[in-house]
């Protein structure tokens, strides 16, 4: 369980039950953490993380969208989570960056810019035993009447922790009803993501899925792509209506547990013969590239040892 796991904290390493913080932080009462989630896994090589630059990159982007500072370098901090794996003793799982600002604070601005910085390592197997398991089959998904928040609101491209309250709302409202996933729309009526899901709908062969400015630049989502155009699969980015959503041959959603999750019911419509043709092909390619059995895409993993 967790109790046995070790995390890196503010350049040290420390018990899990001694990481914490105050409940009076500034990154509790304003949400102002930001936070990456990689995956980690066994290949034929040894345990590799999945587009370990990509994350780090992503991090210090909504860092920088935020304001914030970090504490480490990029070289830093890939030197820090590999050496937490390394102490975990994982070689298949979830990787969690958390940087936050620890003082108390009550006031809407941080006391300061630069943040402080948590990596904690995750087997699902081990450590959550009541963990979200993901219907290979097909998942149920409907329309949330939540819509996806406004980019002139917030920065959407930042992985932030406020921004997750709009996804919990239409994860909740799905669960609600009954279903596994909920598809947000954006501002102005068209197919944006789920809670912390990417969606990609299949018409006629072609992969659709929304373009980048209302939705977070997945890497996920961008490894779809990018495999998709090595395999010769075309694929489309744009603004769709959620009438595509009744209509779609195929339709998948994407993250960092689940590479490819099938969809089965879209609201009260059944998909039959989920999951399509396509649907397999990805998922099996994307299960291919993360075993390091495609030397075309082995530079996406990044050795442990």
């Amino acid at each position: 369980m967790f109790t046995n796991r070790t995390v890196y904290l503010n350049g040290t390493y420390v018990a899990w039950e001694e990481a914490t913080v105050h409940i009076m932080c500034h990154s509790i009462g304003r949400g102002s953490a930001i936070f990456e989630v990689l995956s980690l896994h066994k290949t034929q090589k040894g345990p590799a993380i999945f587009r370990l630059s990509d994350h780090i990159t992503r991090l210090f982007s909504s860092a920088e969208l935020l304001d914030m500072e970090l504490p480490l370098s990029e070289k830093d901090c890939i030197d820090a989570i590999l050496s937490t794996v390394k102490r975990n003793s994982v070689d298949q799982g979830y990787i969690k960056i958390i940087c936050y600002y620890p003082d108390i604070s009550f006031e809407i601005l941080p006391p300061r810019k630069k943040t402080a910085m948590s990596v904690f390592i995750i087997d699902p197997t081990d450590d959550l035993p009541a963990h979200d398991t993901f219907n290979e089959m097909g998942s149920s998904l409907c329309i949330s009447t939540w819509a996806k928040l406004d980019p002139r609101t917030v920065p959407v491209g930042a992985k932030v922790a406020a921004n997750y309250l709009n996804g919990m709302m239409a994860r909740q409202e799905a669960a609600q009803r009954g279903f596994d996933f909920a598809i947000m729309l954006d501002m102005q009526g068209f197919i944006a993501e789920g809670g912390t899901e990417s969606i990609f709908l299949i018409k006629n062969g072609t992969i659709m899925t929304p373009a980048l400015g209302t939705v977070l630049d997945s890497i996920t989502r961008k490894s779809i792509l990018e495999a998709s155009m090595v395999h010769g699969i075309n694929y489309e980015e744009g603004r769709f209506s959620p009438e595509l959503l009744y209509i779609a041959d195929e339709i998948f959603l994407s993250g960092t547990p689940a590479k490819v999750l099938p969809v089965s019911r879209m609201e009260e419509r059944h998909i039959e013969n989920t999951p399509g043709p396509l649907t397999m092909k990805i998922s099996s390619v994307m299960d291919d590239i993360v075993a390091g059995r495609d030397g075309r895409f082995i530079h996406w993993l990044f050795p442990v040892e």
